[in-house]
């Protein structure tokens, strides 16, 4: 179960079948809005023994999601996406990270002006690979956003550089990629859970402002995060189905008949 927008910024949402693999009979019901009343009303509509067929939906980690799913298919299985949640975390390092940038820039335009004031001529300093500290935290935004495996050697080198000047992003980004590696681990879901709270207490000891939502959010989500290790399920088929609509709409340059443009989705995909 996913979103998306057609036009003007109209938010329609879409239920899609995983075993059809992006093909015919992928789409099952695209229902103009995201209102919670609205989308169940209208999956009402589909025979009540199909709905409790359905053992298993993946959704992100929106509560008016969670509450279509329970909802419509009662049987199903709800499962969090888990690039949901890692997005989260690794939005949360970032904003640390542009925390210290807006120090940084106020922090370099005072000694500008102080500078302005003694006659003198500014001369910001730089680091080792050409970065001033203002560069070195916005050229960063990558560099926090990716795993370590994935750094290119420039972005090695920054890194080096942006953890030695502070420390607290890095402790912050080393506790992001742990929950990425838990994802990634294939293992039982009791020694997953156990490895979440070990996770989740690091999270704690942080206490960082950032992290806030990141905590309430898995404890508000903790049992449908969980459920991820079950079969390992993502939403991946429904944002890829989410990216065929879009390219589909880019090839015509915009919508100006929605009701034709969702009749042929429905022609190809239902």
């Amino acid at each position: 179960m996913d979103e998306t927008c057609l036009s003007q910024g109209e938010l329609y949402t879409i239920i899609t079948n995983k075993s059809a693999h992006g093909g015919k009979g992928s789409l099952v019901a695209m229902i103009r809005g995201t209102k919670s009343e609205d989308v169940i009303y209208y999956l009402n509509h589909l025979p009540r023994t199909k709905r409790l067929k359905v053992k298993e939906i993946t959704i992100d980690l929106s509560p008016s999601m969670c509450l279509i799913a329970k909802r419509a298919f009662p049987n199903a299985t709800i499962v969090s996406d888990r690039f949901h949640v890692q997005k989260l975390m690794n939005e949360a390092v970032s904003d640390l990270r542009v925390d210290f940038r807006w120090q940084a820039v106020d922090q370099e335009n005072k000694e500008i002006a102080l500078a302005k004031e003694l006659g003198r001529k500014f001369v910001s300093h730089t680091f080792e690979n050409g970065d001033t500290r203002r560069q070195l935290l916005a050229r960063s935004r990558h560099v926090v956003m990716k795993h370590r495996s994935k750094w290119t050697d420039s972005q090695k080198r920054r890194a080096r550089i942006l953890f030695r000047e502070y420390p607290a992003i890095e402790e912050a980004y080393n506790v992001s990629m742990k929950l990425t590696d838990i994802f990634n681990t294939r293992c039982h879901k009791g020694i997953a859970l156990a490895k979440l709270a070990r996770w989740y207490n690091e999270v704690e000891r942080l206490n960082c402002k950032f992290f806030n939502s990141v905590i309430q959010t898995m404890q508000n989500n903790y049992a449908t995060i969980a459920n991820y290790f079950d079969n390992r399920s993502t939403n991946a088929s429904a944002e890829s189905f989410n990216a065929k609509v879009k390219a589909f709409r880019s090839q015509f340059r915009g919508i100006s008949d929605i009701p034709f443009f969702i009749f042929r989705l429905a022609t190809l995909f239902a």
